[in-house]
C-alpha cells in the first residue's frame, strides 16, 4: 500500500488514543543517518496558527543528538501488529543495535524525513520551538520526584506539522 498525503483536517484521530495507548515512533536525522524511539507521551493541537506535535526526548537518549542537529522530524504511528517493534525501540538503544535490522521495520523517506512504511500514519514536523524541562518548574513537586527522581530530564520539542500521510 502507498501513502497518500492529507490535510490535518481530514483527519479522525484520537489524540489521547494515538499517543498514550497506540505509541508512535519518533525518527529524526537524514536518510542516510537516523535514530528513532518509541513515545508514549506528546501532544497534538494548535499553536501560532499552525497544527502541531510537542514531543518530549530525554538528554541521555541517542535521539536526543538527531533532534538537536536537525530542523524536521517524523512521526509515525504504527498498526497494532507491530506492538513488539514498538516495545523494542523503546527500550533499546540505537547506540547499541540497529533497530530496523532488529525490527524489520522498512525506512521510507517523506518529504525528504525518515519513517516507516508499516506506518499507518505519518507527521512530517519541522521544529519551531525548543525548551529543556526544569525541576523547579514543577507545581507539583510529587510529579517530578515520579518521572524523574534520578533520571535526565526531558527537552520539549513543538514541530509545526507540514504533512500528514496515511496509509491507502
Amino acid at each position: 500500500m502507498a501513502f497518500v498525503e492529507k490535510q490535518v483536517s481530514e483527519l479522525h484521530e484520537n489524540p489521547f488514543t494515538l499517543i498514550g495507548k497506540e505509541w508512535f515512533l519518533l525518527t529524526a536525522g537524514t536518510p542516510e543517518r537516523f535514530n528513532t524511539m518509541t513515545c508514549s507521551w506528546g501532544a497534538m493541537g494548535e499553536i501560532w496558527n499552525a497544527p502541531s506535535v510537542t514531543a518530549y526526548v530525554r538528554t541521555n537518549r541517542h535521539t536526543f543528538g538527531f533532534m538537536e542537529e536537525g530542523d524536521t522530524f517524523t512521526i509515525s504511528v504504527l498498526p497494532e501488529e507491530y506492538r513488539k517493534a514498538l516495545s523494542f525501540c523503546g527500550s533499546h538503544s540505537g547506540r547499541d543495535c540497529d533497530k530496523v535490522k532488529e525490527t524489520g521495520l522498512t525506512p521510507v523517506t517523506l518529504n525528504g524525513v525518515p519513517a516507516f512504511e508499516e506506518a499507518r500514519l505519518v507527521f512530517v514536523c519541522q521544529k519551531v520551538y525548543s525548551q529543556m524541562m526544569e525541576m523547579d518548574s514543577f507545581v507539583t513537586p510529587e510529579t517530578a520526584e515520579r518521572f524523574y527522581g534520578s533520571d535526565p530530564m526531558h527537552k520539549m520539542y513543538i514541530g509545526k506539522i507540514l504533512a500528514v500521510y496515511e496509509k491507502a
